[in-house]
């Protein structure tokens, strides 16, 4: 250990102030505002510091360690500091704003008392250190910042919504009415992958704002809070048409239909000051956000359905977003897959569209082969032009924009090439945009423009320049330095001649930073001409490689070649920034759209990579809308779990038929596959609506608008949430956000409180979804007799049938010699008759003493157990139960007549009766229950 801390000391950069440096920092930071998010460096050239509570959040969250820590003073004004390398500092600058949501970033320079903040960052708003978070990683997923704008009313919250999306430069503007738990915005979080949300300073009650920061945590989200006077709708249009292209009326329309999102965009161009910069204007474009538009996803099905990446996943196919990414070009098809797996499609022709290039994709395997090829070779158009926009670029990005050019007629050659039967729609939905792009007035235009003005040669050398030939002054230049070298190399000619020595082997010229031009000996050859170089040369440096010596012609005719290259220099950068410029006008002409089609043509490749791919074909899905049709999976597994190692999947079919078998109850013993079972048919359908194809033989799916899963929770107890409260948070979201055009998937619903308890919120939330939401559902439970569902036994009224409620069980097998549980993992109709926990127990290797005695007490536990079990007379389809059971009414008249019985023992006068009365009252009581219990199985196993 102690050599660890010793490594990680010598690893720090050391911290170099002294007293009067030290003094003058301490007094500037004490001036600084108290903001317990903002994470505070200072930039120190060679390395960077923290201060403070700062310096301990470092040292304790990324060295492990406060023996990092070093004090800054002496006394009661010493202020705890760590040094950090830029390596540190970038890495800790990502983890910051790319992976948390509960710190800022800000970064100062200076020096002594004179500090200045020059760059800051949250993490929906990471602008500034763009240069620092991707310089040697792709962009993954574009940041968002929104703004809410809450009406609390009679009727729920009227929700304003803003959005803006700084990489693409998209503002957008939503409203609409949501519940107490804000289930909407939840959705709407999720859909717009948002990182930061910003709201007026208490904008409701404490409970709808306890209920509001919830949700915000749940999706991971920033909350920064800002005055309410910053929620302003004054000038906003004229703001708006500063920013936005086009004319203004458009955009005063838009602002007009809405009566609470302007306010919330009105905070947000505030917060991001996108005003205070000029390279804005005219860049951003304004939309109406529908969240109809799309499935809605809350947090719960995100994380339930392992749809993105996790940092605990083993490996990349853990999550859908890992499994299904198998994109060629460098960020683009990464985000825009990101994007689409967070916005499922609703629109039944917009996704067989998808579905449609996909099929062609699969059909043609030399034309998916080709385009990967091509696409390989494309770089991140979006970031480059990105930086264009910015004014942030520089040649190297103009060159990777023609590189990836040049590879555009190459893609348009494939598709041209292709003849299958979607030929019609792949030729005017991809080769003729691309077609309009290459004319000799857009892309071809920007080829021309580089291939003249830069100089390509010098590429495999590393080096970005203009070329010479671009500019006559440039060209000048170039030959005036080709002439100085020429006469510096004459000299050398010469001096070796007069010095009588083999030039280049003796005496060598050379080029460097301190002296320019000089002339160098080995020093074994100095003795022979010292006299010479005293008299006629003048002596520059004596190393251990050589003298190094100049004269009056050389020096001279190296500060002219000097002179030469730094005006060059000049002249080059004037040309590359106009070179840039000139190139920023392809930016919204060619180059935004070119990067939205071939992003689109990346991520359906991906999809038809991954169908044709795995070991067992994925097959394309029959899309139906959401009034019609069934939700049928023949063959379906689980894409995520099949592409493990060490899986041989058990492929399962799931048919949920309207009237038939919407509403499926699933039992069967731990282990033994239900999870995994009702995961993979929201996956499944999930997939589906994003236009890839699915891991089944054949499936037919009718839309979904959302997909509600509640798969499990555990403790927050950080917010003071329980498992059990997170249990029933996430249910209340479905039974308030769910219609009959969603998809539910409950799993192990009841389970964190007591056996009564649980069954009866779970037998009410069944009643409810089957009687009232009326979706599609599949629902886990090893309540047993939640089985009575299925075969209309609710409430008092025995003929009653609930329609479409039927049961399935995974299926397990018990040895009978050796009482060894088998799993087979498939899914068929009828209900289970045990949860076999004991058996998975010894699974686990428990002892077998406590194996035992659990058995033994499991038998004398279902003595007692008054549940509700299925009538003697009624005979499920495939259900395994064997025992006697009660009639449905009998529970609740059976515990009533015993209670009232005993009531009426309770208050015999014993006091005042003698022992022979007494006897007497409680042989009638005893004779008025037996005759009860002729009737009631329940009082007779009472008894």
């Amino acid at each position: 250990m102690a050599e660890n801390f010793t490594q990680l000391h010598n690893n720090l950069p050391e911290l170099k102030l002294d007293s009067r440096q030290a003094q003058g920092f301490l007094s500037f930071f004490k001036t600084l505002p108290k903001d317990p998010r903002a994470i505070r460096f200072f930039d120190r050239r060679d390395y960077y510091t923290a201060h403070g509570e700062n310096a301990i959040f470092v040292a304790k969250t990324y060295y492990h360690t406060t023996t990092a820590l070093r004090q800054l003073g002496s006394g009661s004004d010493a202020l705890s500091s760590i040094s950090v390398s830029k390596n540190m500092f970038e890495t800790i600058a990502r983890d910051l704003l790319l992976e948390r949501t509960d710190h800022t970033l800000e970064l100062y320079e200076g020096s002594s008392s004179n500090w200045k903040l020059v760059k800051s960052g949250t993490p929906g708003n990471i602008g500034s250190f763009e240069d620092i978070l991707f310089a040697n990683s792709e962009m993954q997923d574009s940041p968002a910042v929104v703004a809410l704008s809450l009406n609390f009313g009679e009727n729920g919250c009227t929700v304003g919504l803003g959005f803006v999306d700084l990489t693409k430069r998209v503002l957008a503007m939503a409203e609409f009415l949501d519940d107490s738990h804000f289930t909407n915005v939840e959705s709407a979080m999720v859909a717009l992958g948002c990182k930061e949300c910003i709201l007026p300073i208490e904008c409701g009650k404490p409970a709808e704002n306890r209920m509001l920061h919830d949700t915000m945590t749940r999706c991971g989200v920033m909350l920064t809070e800002r005055k309410k006077s910053e929620f302003k709708t004054r000038d906003l249009v004229q703001d708006l048409g500063r920013l936005v292209k086009g004319s203004i009326e458009p955009v005063r329309d838009l602002v007009a239909g809405f009566e609470f999102a302007p306010g919330a965009l009105g905070a947000l161009l505030l917060y991001t000051e996108l005003l205070a910069d000029e390279g804005n204007y005219g860049n951003y474009t304004l939309r109406r956000y529908n969240l109809d538009s799309y499935m809605r996803l809350d947090s719960a099905a995100m994380r339930a359905l392992n749809v993105l990446e996790s940092k605990t996943d083993a490996n990349k196919n853990f999550s859908l977003f890992g499994l299904m990414n198998k994109t060629c070009t460098a960020g683009m098809g990464k985000r825009l897959l990101h994007m689409w797996l967070k916005q499922p499609l609703v629109d039944v022709k917009e996704i067989n569209s998808r579905l449609d290039v996909v099929q062609a994709f699969v059909e043609d395997t030399l034309l998916r082969q080709d385009l990967q090829q091509h696409l390989k070779r494309i770089s991140d158009i979006e970031r480059l032009v990105h930086n264009l926009q910015k004014g942030k670029a520089g040649l190297h990005h103009i060159v990777k924009l023609y590189q990836s050019s040049i590879r555009v007629p190459y893609i348009k050659s494939a598709l041209e090439n292709y003849d299958g039967q979607f030929s019609s729609m792949m030729r005017s939905r991809y080769f003729e945009p691309l077609e309009l792009w290459t004319d000799d007035d857009h892309l071809n235009k920007f080829i021309g423009l580089v291939e003249v003005s830069v100089d390509l040669d010098q590429l495999e050398n590393g080096e970005y320049m203009i070329s010479s030939s671009y500019d006559p002054r440039l060209s000048k230049l170039q030959e005036e330095l080709e002439l100085l070298e020429s006469q510096i190399h004459d000299l050398h000619r010469q001096t070796a001649d007069n010095l009588d020595l083999p030039i280049d082997k003796a005496l060598k010229l050379d080029k460097g930073t301190q002296f320019g031009y000089v002339f160098r000996i080995t020093k074994k050859e100095e003795p022979k001409i010292r006299k010479k170089l005293s008299a006629q040369f003048l002596v520059l440096e004596t190393r251990k490689d050589g003298v190094k010596f100049t004269n009056t012609k050389l020096k001279k005719l190296g500060d002219q070649y000097q002179q030469i290259v730094e005006e060059y220099k000049s002249c080059q950068k004037e040309l590359v920034n106009k070179v840039v410029q000139t190139a920023a006008t392809f930016s919204e002409v060619v180059f935004e759209s070119l990067a939205e089609l071939i992003a689109e043509l990346d991520v359906l490749l991906s999809f038809a990579v991954l169908a044709s791919s795995c070991p067992t074909p994925y097959t394309r899905p029959v899309i139906t809308s959401s009034d019609e049709g069934d939700i049928i999976l023949e063959g379906s597994r689980h894409p995520c779990v099949e592409a493990q190692d060490w899986v041989n999947f058990i492929q399962n079919d799931c048919k949920l038929i309207r009237g038939k078998s919407w509403f499926q109850i699933i039992t069967g013993p731990n282990m033994g596959g239900k999870s995994t079972f009702i995961r993979q048919v929201g996956v499944n359908i999930l997939m589906a609506q994003v236009g890839s194809f699915v891991p089944c033989d054949k499936a037919s799916i009718s839309v979904r608008d959302c997909i509600f899963a509640r798969v499990g929770a555990g403790d927050c107890q950080l917010r003071g949430v329980s498992t059990f409260m997170q249990e029933m948070l996430e249910t209340t979201s479905i039974l308030k956000g769910a219609t009959d055009k969603s998809l539910i998937i409950i799993d192990e619903l009841g389970r964190g409180t007591s056996t009564y308890d649980g069954f009866g919120l779970a037998w009410a939330i069944c009643e409810h979804i089957v009687k009232l939401i009326k979706a599609p559902t599949l629902f886990a439970t090893h309540f047993h007799e939640l089985t009575a569902l299925g075969l209309g036994n609710v409430g008092h009224d025995q003929h009653k049938q609930v329609v479409a409620v039927v049961n399935y069980h995974v299926s397990a097998e018990i040895d009978a010699s050796t009482r060894k549980l088998t799993m087979l993992y498939k899914v068929e109709p009828g209900a289970c008759d045990q949860s076999f926990g004991i058996h998975v127990a010894e699974f686990a290797n428990f002892p077998e003493n406590v194996v035992a005695l659990a058995r033994e007490k499991a038998v004398e536990l279902e003595d007692f157990s008054p549940a509700i079990y299925l009538t003697d007379t009624t005979k499920e389809v495939g259900s395994k139960r064997k025992r006697v059971a009660f009639e449905a009414d009998e529970v609740p008249q059976g515990p009533a007549r015993a209670k009232q019985i005993f009531e009426e023992f309770l208050a015999l006068p014993v006091d005042r009766n003698d022992k022979r009365q007494t006897l007497e009252q409680v042989r009638k009581f005893k004779d008025n229950l037996d005759k009860d219990a002729e009737n009631c199985h329940w009082l007779q196993r009472f008894f």
